[in-house]
């Protein structure tokens, strides 16, 4: 079965050095070239979590926000799937911005020892597991004869979001104990598998839309929990962040970025219909208008900067020794410019 919708590319940088090199000489890279104020590079994944991006892009919010400060600044957009790909090329200072998981990004500050932070996040939505097992109803249900589907097993958003429910199950020690029957597989195969049914991948935790695809197209996939229920309420999925080095040397260009980002953030509140033909038209997407629209104004979906429950990640992510530096608040982790939000 096609894809469901969405494209599935990857570009990525650097992919000469491995990811665990590129971290034994972070001190390095990150003090090297920034790109000069009034350039910015900007990577974004694929999929509506990414939609603040898209209207920025959509609006050139950066390039009005640069003018207004008196700063003509270049943007530069490229598109990658991938958190290891994104991280990659920030330390190899091929890109000024990425985006990704909390998880992920919270990896970089921790690795960096701060030299990387989280600017803003792009919105609260949650990731559903679902499952056509009929008899798996809650995480103790799953057996080894059962194969759930994520995009980066082990390490990704939806792992993470695991192995913090899995050390409340079945204690801190047994926190991997999903990642064994867990595979690494795009959202769009994953969901096409349930839909279809008979494949060796019963189970996904999956982001919106593919959540929506897989309960419409197949009557037998049904929900087992949300990363919501996970992290005690509405929680942030991906965030946008950048190196110190980028953030201090460009002022005004970081300010422009910020600024655009509240604006779409904004933007997108009050303008419902005309952002999901946002989506469609910067994404190249084939799902229906209507299917985006109903994202979009689903209640559990909030497409906003503010960071939310961020902290349940540094904080239970450190207990497990998965993040060896502890953060004492979520502002340890973000820059400045987000303290002033109502974030947590």
């Amino acid at each position: 079965m096609k894809a469901l919708g969405l494209r599935t590319l990857s570009v990525k940088f650097g992919r000469r050095n491995a990811l665990g090199a590129a971290f034994g000489i972070v001190a390095t890279l990150l003090a090297g070239q920034a790109a000069a104020e009034g350039k910015i590079r900007i990577a974004q994944q694929f999929g509506i979590s990414y939609l603040i991006l898209d209207v920025v892009r959509d609006q050139k919010l950066v390039e009005k926000h640069g003018k207004e400060a008196g700063v003509d600044i270049e943007v530069e957009w490229a598109s990658i799937s991938g958190a290891t790909a994104m991280n990659e090329a920030l330390l190899a200072n091929n890109l000024d911005i990425v985006s990704a998981g909390v998880p992920p990004a919270l990896t970089m500050w921790d690795r960096t020892k701060g030299d990387v932070k989280l600017v803003a996040a792009l919105g609260s939505l949650p990731n559903y597991l679902l499952t056509t097992n009929p008899s798996v109803h809650t995480l103790k249900d799953f057996s080894d004869k059962d194969r759930i589907a994520v995009p980066a097993a082990g390490v990704g958003f939806q792992s993470r979001t695991l192995q913090i429910e899995a050390a409340k199950l079945f204690g801190a020690d047994n926190f991997q104990k999903l990642d064994q029957i867990s595979i690494s597989l795009p959202h769009p195969d994953a969901t096409a598998s349930l839909i279809s049914g008979g494949t060796e991948v019963n189970s996904h935790f999956s982001s919106a839309p593919f959540y929506y695809q897989a309960l419409q197209g197949n009557k037998a996939v049904h929900k087992v929990i949300s990363s919501y229920d996970i992290l005690g309420g509405p929680a942030t999925f991906n965030v946008v962040y950048t190196s110190t080095a980028f953030h201090d040397e460009n002022p005004k260009t970081y300010a422009a970025f910020y600024a655009a980002l509240r604006e779409a953030a904004d933007w997108i509140s009050a303008n419902k219909q005309k952002a999901a033909e946002t989506f469609i038209r910067q994404q190249g997407s084939k799902l229906s208008p209507q299917l985006v629209l109903d994202i979009i104004n689903d209640p559990e979906n909030d497409f906003t900067i503010v960071p939310q429950n961020t902290f349940v990640y540094a904080a239970e992510l450190h207990k497990l020794g998965v993040l060896k530096n502890e953060a004492g608040s979520w502002k340890d982790y973000f820059f400045p410019e987000a303290y002033d939000e109502n974030g947590s």
